[in-house]
């Protein structure tokens, strides 16, 4: 049985080519291909069909990856059990997050954790895009908001809240609101998604609807943070993006009794029956920067 070639032809299946699969593997195309066909001559069972434009899975090969699929995580989960206490975590964690964690949040996690963990490099994938984790080879995503895929598992990692923030600049020119009904008079750094709607804040007990007007629209909170700075309007942004420069003063909470609203953060990643060590190690350190519970209980 070689164990290598299996592996292989699984991961040509979940990316749907050999050049993902190589890509992912980082071998030459002509390797992963060699390999496939070396498993196809032992079997003597055709598993992929090569085309000009596509690969095409055989029936035979869709129940051989099946049934193969489900060994090897067997293994790798047995592997897992025998090294998750005795093996310090080692190799490349490759993490994709959105802009707002990633930009604000997140670079000071992956310090503390490469300095707990010097066998460990980190990949960081800063983007609102949502990838495909397997296809990509991403060992860990961050997102906002519920979980739509059922083939991964999603454990909360923060729930941050949403305010209005503004410069000191801005302010000095406006006067600071006192209510929220005043804020129908200024002037707001706009979300696309928020275009043309009524934004809806709570204290808690009361609620109160505002109609948000700004010449800017656009569809990242790191540049809204950037205008808020300079000055242009109010920024509806997460606290954690604002903590630095709001020490600072360069940033002020207005109405700090209302939010826009909250938001949850998950950490995300492939279904599996264990956890790797790399990625258990990742998220304990981030849960002991954040001083939250743990997401494994």
């Amino acid at each position: 049985m070689n164990l290598d070639a299996i592996a292989v032809f699984i991961k040509v299946v979940q990316c749907g080519s050999f050049t993902g699969a190589a890509k992912l593997l980082k071998m030459p195309i002509s390797t992963v291909s060699a390999k496939v066909s070396l498993l196809e001559n032992d079997l003597g069972i055709t598993l992929i069909r090569r085309t000009t434009r596509k690969l095409q899975i055989t029936e035979a090969g869709e129940v051989y990856f099946k049934g193969c699929f489900h060994a090897l995580e067997e293994i790798q989960a047995a592997e897992t059990v025998i090294s998750f206490d005795k093996i310090e975590p080692h190799g490349l964690l490759k993490i994709t997050t959105p802009e707002d964690v990633g930009n604000n949040l997140l670079p000071c996690i992956v310090q503390k954790f490469l300095e707990k963990y010097q066998k460990m490099e980190v990949e960081l994938l800063i983007t609102n895009r949502i990838l495909d984790l397997m296809g990509e080879g991403v060992d860990l995503a961050i997102r906002a908001g519920e979980l739509k895929d059922s083939t991964l598992i999603a454990k909360k990692f923060m729930t941050k809240q949403l305010s209005l923030w503004a410069s000191p600049a801005y302010l000095e020119k406006t006067g600071q609101p006192e209510h929220p009904k005043e804020l129908n008079q200024h002037e707001f750094i706009r979300y696309l998604f928020l275009k043309d709607k009524i934004v809806k804040l709570s204290n808690g007990n009361d609620k109160c609807l505002i109609n948000i007007k700004g010449r800017i629209l656009l569809n990242s909170s790191d540049a809204a943070k950037v205008l808020t700075l300079l000055g242009h309007g109010i920024g509806l942004l997460a606290d954690f993006q604002c903590e630095e420069e709001g020490k600072k003063g360069n940033l002020i909470k207005i109405l700090p009794q209302w939010h826009w609203h909250h938001l949850s953060y998950f950490f995300v990643y492939p279904a599996q029956r264990f956890i790797p060590p790399k990625i258990r190690a990742f998220v304990s350190v981030a849960e002991e920067y954040l001083k939250g519970p743990s997401v494994f209980n």
